[in-house]
């Protein structure tokens, strides 16, 4: 199977080629140093799976990644990152990558994630599928000290503007997160964000 490497690295991506290649099933078939040329590569070039480093100059993945998705739905895309935080990994997962592995473990996991997103499934490095577990446990825990503080305030019937006043944010900044907090824990209403705070103790009913 077809493979682009895109790390902004060149001793990581002339690593990873290497051990890629001692692997009969796979090919490294192009390599890029930043999000621009990945793209280009992955439409060019169209493998079966696109190796994305999580930090490359120009690299915004929960943009890049369904956009690239969308451009190339062929292409699987395994995620490949030094951080280790299991929200990291959700978030991705959700906007369309096949696979996270955390460089640390590439030697160990990275052909085994990339066979695994060839084949339609999705990967995550052993590492986090526990803390990620949690997560789906526990809505609460994907949330921030900020988010946290915003899901009360909205539940407890302030403005965007009081709100604003009290984070020392404007009403337009106010809008956004609390678009992004109504997606964030899956609801669309305030009613519906009122229950989901007292169904998680966020705030006492009455």
């Amino acid at each position: 199977m077809s493979v682009v490497l895109a790390d902004d690295h060149n001793v990581i991506r002339t690593g990873l080629r290497a051990l890629l290649e001692a692997e009969p099933d796979l090919r490294v078939i192009g390599e890029a140093a930043d999000a621009a040329a990945a793209a280009k590569l992955a439409e060019d070039r169209r493998p079966d799976v696109l190796v994305l480093d999580l930090q490359m100059p120009g690299a915004d993945p929960r943009r890049d990644i369904p956009r690239l998705r969308a451009a190339v739905p062929g292409t699987a895309i395994v995620v490949l990152t030094m951080q280790s935080d299991p929200r990291i990994a959700r978030d991705l997962l959700r906007a369309g990558a096949a696979g996270f592995v955390l460089k640390q473990a590439a030697d160990r996991n990275l052909g085994e994630a990339i066979r695994t997103a060839a084949a339609g499934g999705s990967y995550v490095d052993p590492r986090l599928g526990g803390e990620m577990a949690k997560l789906e446990a526990d809505p609460l825990e994907s949330l921030t000290d900020r988010e946290l503080e915003l899901l009360r305030l909205i539940a407890f019937g302030h403005t965007n503007r009081e709100i604003g006043e009290q984070l020392f944010l404007s009403v337009r900044a106010i809008e956004v997160n609390r678009a992004k907090l109504l997606e964030k824990i899956g609801v669309e209403t305030r009613p519906e964000l009122v229950r989901f705070a007292i169904a998680n103790r966020v705030i006492e009913p009455g």
